[in-house]
């Protein structure tokens, strides 16, 4: 399935040392970081669908987002999991629409990409590989995305890693370099935009794995497809609307070509 969800959310500004400490705390006492308190979306809509493809969603998220904006007057920032695809259609849609689109790469795939680069010079699970990622995040979310990826390739050459431990390093580093214009976090956090995907992954859960991927079910493209239309209604809050609607249309099907006779 492709999911897609469009909200507001007010401008929330932080710098590189809040986010890296609610990420990985380290005081003494091993006690979470003080979360910053986040401002909560607001007219979110939500959908998923197995049909379409990829274009077609994402030009329903610009007809959603224009609904929401039709003046163009908000900031405007697409988080995506770095898919090349989708950056591409990004482009053109905000392009053809007139729209000055801000395109963030979502942290958390940097992190996933950051914890199998520390393994390659780490234990697994050890607070050395947990020190090396946060020391990476946090030079990471001030904007040095391309001095940190060449720093752990040094550090892999002069360890003299195996090609096959050195692999993940370099795919770490090759993430960093060719998403370089999707990473500047230090301006993003500045500017108070969102820089995690935490919205869609809730998406993905609960609208899709939540109710699809239960053991033994078995579904035809057709009924998945009406099943995420109804559970895309339900999560956007928009279900008791489009049910009047539906028994309006209902109503008229059935009894719009009956006449009373007396």
């Amino acid at each position: 399935a492709t999911a897609a969800t469009v909200y507001s959310v007010a401008p929330h500004p932080r710098t590189p040392t809040m986010v890296a400490k609610e990420c990985y705390p380290n005081d003494d006492n091993g006690a979470l970081g003080s979360k910053s308190l986040s401002p909560k979306p607001v007219g979110k809509r939500v959908w998923a669908s197995v049909e379409k493809d990829v274009e077609t969603v994402v030009a329903d998220m610009f007809k959603e987002a224009l609904q929401q904006d039709p003046l163009k007057e908000k900031p405007w920032v697409a988080l995506v999991d770095g898919n090349k695809l989708q950056i591409r259609l990004l482009k053109a849609y905000a392009k053809h629409n007139q729209v000055k689109l801000t395109i963030v790469v979502d942290i958390i795939h940097v992190l996933e990409y950051l914890w199998k680069a520390a393994y390659a010079f780490f234990a697994a699970g050890s607070r050395d590989a947990q020190d090396w990622v946060s020391d990476k995040l946090f030079h990471i979310l001030q904007g040095k995305s391309s001095l940190e990826a060449a720093g752990m390739r040094r550090k892999a050459t002069h360890a003299q890693l195996p090609p096959e431990r050195r692999k993940a390093v370099d795919d770490c580093a090759d993430y960093l370099l060719n998403y370089k214009p999707y990473l500047r976090y230090h301006q993003y956090l500045g500017q108070g935009y969102p820089i995690a995907t935490g919205v869609i992954e809730g998406v993905c859960r609960y609208l899709i794995k939540d109710r699809m991927d239960r053991t033994g079910a078995h579904w035809s493209l057709k009924g998945a497809e009406a099943i995420l239309k109804l559970r895309s209604l339900v999560s956007s809050g928009d279900f008791d609307a489009y049910w009047q609607f539906h028994e309006s249309q209902e109503k008229q099907r059935h009894y719009s070509g009956i006449r009373k006779i007396f």
